[in-house]
């Protein structure tokens, strides 16, 4: 059984800048939930105390340069928006010691064994009594630790926490904190104020498609679930980019299908497959697009807050299956271009026009019944692939694995570039139980 060897309340080494700061429309959106993510490091001659001291004074260190990690949320309206307050509260952080070995999680898919690894944070009591930050140091028998991490997402997004966390790991190391500093200002990502309304549609925003027969997600929400974790090799994503530039557009002299677009539609298709629709079943394909380099003027440089919006890709499951896999890239194209400038300030301007901004919040757990649902028929996909996920080195050298810590529901999908950044990826998705086998066979089918 684990034992916890200690728990701290970390508190900024330094005083910070107090008081409320405004979030952003994009912030607002997010889960209210913590977004899990995992590291595993091989043995050394650390102990869990002197590695929980490392942490905790570096911690306390990089919470002076990113202090909104200290503060706490509140609600401002009693619909869903809320508010930071910088006080200085201070994060989570857990020391413990497992009898288990690295070995014992396998290929490190995000099962609940993994979960365990980072700290719970119990929903049920009132947001402005929750840390956004949570940490646990584990150290295991065979002398290897893990770090797992849990940061609200309403704070910040992938990129924002990866550079906290890689310059928390330089001070760590003695470093000292890079530059630039994080950019704390989110008043440059509101909302324009020459616009009172939207001005394009916002498929997004609105309810995704529900199964044939189905008036509501109730009952897809109670099937059982399960994670796996897939490798395609480069090779195998090669493939899929060549098989998707069969199509006749790009036959046609149009630019050829990326290894994303192509590895997207692929998960697409496999997953109509797998899940057995219906011919004219409506399905969607969310994508997670960055906004920081597609607004104009860009945001500044290590903007510290959410800056992913999610984009609708539509067809039906008939189609996706029986055309080429060229259809399927091609509708992911087609959602990530609609992604202008004059698009996300209309995506800003249409979430504050919202009375009530909870109903597009998801949750990161397993089973919850509340928040907006992605599962069956639609799918989910947040890549990695551009994001700096590896060299997370506290002083006992880089990670052997970096992942996220859990999958909260149904048709969610995660692509994670293999660490030698060779061109192939882990898939990490969680589906429907009688759905994972049947997924497994056909994501190699024809690769």
């Amino acid at each position: 059984m684990p034992k916890l060897m200690a728990t701290y309340t970390v508190k900024p080494a330094k005083e910070t800048p107090g008081g409320y700061k405004c979030l952003s429309e994009c912030d607002q959106i997010k889960s209210v939930t913590h977004a899990p993510t995992i590291y595993f490091y091989p043995p050394g001659n650390f102990s869990i105390e002197k590695a929980a001291d490392i942490l905790r004074n570096s911690l306390s260190e990089a919470l002076v340069i990113f202090y909104p990690l200290a503060g706490r949320l509140h609600s401002i309206d009693g619909r869903g928006r809320l508010k930071l307050d910088c006080n200085a509260a201070g994060a989570l952080l857990v020391a413990v010691e497992s009898e288990a070995k690295i070995d014992d999680f396998g290929d490190f898919r995000p099962a609940p064994e993994i979960r365990a690894l980072i700290p719970c944070v119990d929903y049920n009591k009132p947001i402005d009594e929750l840390p956004l930050l949570v940490v646990q140091v584990t150290k295991f028998s065979c002398g290897g630790l893990s770090l797992g991490l849990g940061i609200s997402h309403i704070l910040v997004d992938g990129l924002a926490a990866l550079d906290f966390i890689s310059e928390w790991a330089k001070i760590a190391r003695g470093e000292g904190p890079g530059s630039p500093p994080p950019f704390l200002d989110r008043s440059v990502f509101r909302a324009p104020e020459h616009l009172t309304a939207p001005v394009f549609d916002h498929p997004e925003f609105g309810p995704q498609p529900l199964l044939i027969g189905q008036k509501d997600d109730v009952e897809e929400r109670k099937n059982e679930t399960s994670v796996l974790l897939l490798k395609l090799s480069k090779a195998q994503t090669e493939k899929l980019k060549e098989k998707a530039n069969e199509d006749e557009n790009v036959s046609n002299g149009g630019r050829p299908y990326t290894r994303y677009e192509a590895v997207a539609g692929h998960i697409w298709r496999t997953a109509c497959k797998a899940r057995q629709h219906e011919t004219n079943q409506p399905t969607s394909l969310l994508i997670a697009v960055d906004a920081r380099n597609r607004m104009e003027p860009p945001l500044p440089p290590m903007y510290f807050g959410n800056a992913v919006f999610r984009i609708t890709a539509e067809s039906t499951s008939g189609e996706l299956v029986s055309k080429s896999l060229g259809y399927a890239s091609g509708k992911v194209r087609q959602a990530k271009e609609k992604v202008t400038p004059e698009y996300l300030e209309s995506c800003l301007v249409f979430v504050k026009n919202q009375k009530d901004v909870t109903k597009f919040r998801n949750f990161h757990t397993v089973g919850c019944s509340k928040g907006a649902f992605y599962g069956n028929p639609v799918i989910e996909i947040t890549s990695w692939a551009r994001l700096p996920i590896y060299g997370a080195d506290f002083g006992w050298g880089r990670e052997i694995y970096m992942g996220p810590g859990g999958l909260g529901y149904d048709g969610k999908v995660f692509l994670i570039p293999e660490p030698a950044l060779d061109g192939s990826f882990f898939v990490a998705v969680r589906l429907q139980v009688r759905h994972i086998d049947a997924f497994h066979k056909f994501i190699y089918q024809d690769i």
